[in-house]
């Protein structure tokens, strides 16, 4: 084990982290100031890390450069879990958090591991395989941040699973004209198929109109998920709040596409950031998501 970062390093980190969360997740970034310190530094060292790995396939001119990439991740979580963090800024303060903490090595390395798949062309057969790649990229850093905030109850996980994959179902959706630019799809091909829409047609920004319905189902999915994750509200501890903050941002995302009637390509409505950090503030202070 190596000696910990001077403190001046880890406040440069977390610092660094802070500013990745604000720029590349603003509204989960948002969700996290709602949590007291030091889990507030650790839940932007965990979405700065998530940004790091979930970049991956923009960031690499090849899938080989892609897997090196996430290798690199893969070695640096696991000496972070030793003690033996990489002078890597997201690495340094994900260490500190680690340390503190102590969240299963696993879950990190399932949230590698799923990044995989952004490397390939490979379609996503149906919705449940959609439904596995949002839980075990979405759902799983939900958990891991109830483990930042010291969270162990089972139902809350339970509960920021689902979360997080509606909060990935409304991200895959909104993302669909985004993806089609560079010839990537991640809706699912049985029902693309049922529907009569083709890939290429998505590609090309002209997709029959059968798309609608197949994003409406993944809408669909993602407030079952939503309905379901508010079962525990009642007995909600407070703590657990700014990990479940953003269902309501995604209920947001959803009723915006659904005005729009799934209409993606005629453009994707972003919520006022006013009202955004509005809306966050106000759930929490009802204790509500």
């Amino acid at each position: 084990m190596t000696a910990p970062p001077p403190a001046d390093a880890l406040d440069d980190a977390r610092r660094a982290c802070s500013e990745q969360a604000r720029a590349g997740d603003r509204e989960r970034f948002l969700c996290s100031l709602f949590a007291p310190e030091p889990a507030r530094s650790d839940l932007w060292a965990l979405l700065a890390f998530n940004l790091e790995i979930a970049r991956t396939r923009e960031t690499v001119s090849e899938p080989t450069l892609g897997e090196i990439r996430l290798q690199w991740w893969r070695e640096a979580i696991e000496a972070a879990d030793a003690g033996n963090a990489r002078p890597h800024p997201v690495v340094r303060a994900l260490a500190a958090a680690m340390a503190r903490v102590r969240p299963p090595r696993e879950r990190f390395e399932r949230l590698i591991h799923a990044r995989e798949h952004d490397l390939y062309d490979d379609p996503m057969p149906d919705l449940a395989a959609l439904e596995d790649y949002a839980d075990a990229t979405s759902g799983e850093l939900s958990v891991l941040a109830l483990d930042m905030l010291g969270v162990a109850d089972a139902p809350v996980r339970v509960a920021a699973r689902h979360v997080g994959i509606a909060w990935a179902l409304a991200g895959v959706i909104r993302a669909t004209p985004f993806l089609a630019r560079q010839r990537r799809l991640l809706l699912p091909a049985d029902q693309l198929a049922a529907e009569s829409v083709s890939a290429e047609a998505i590609f090309s920004g002209q997709p029959e109109p059968g798309l609608r319905a197949v994003l409406k189902a993944i809408a669909d999915h993602a407030r079952y998920h939503l309905r379901e994750a508010r079962g525990i509200q009642a007995t909600l501890p407070p703590a657990a709040l700014p990990a479940l903050l953003p269902a309501r941002l995604a209920e947001r995302h959803l009723a915006l596409i659904e005005a729009d009637r799934f209409d993606v390509f005629a453009g994707v409505r972003t919520p006022n950031p006013a009202l955004t950090a509005a809306r966050v503030w106000w759930s929490h202070a009802r204790g509500r998501f």
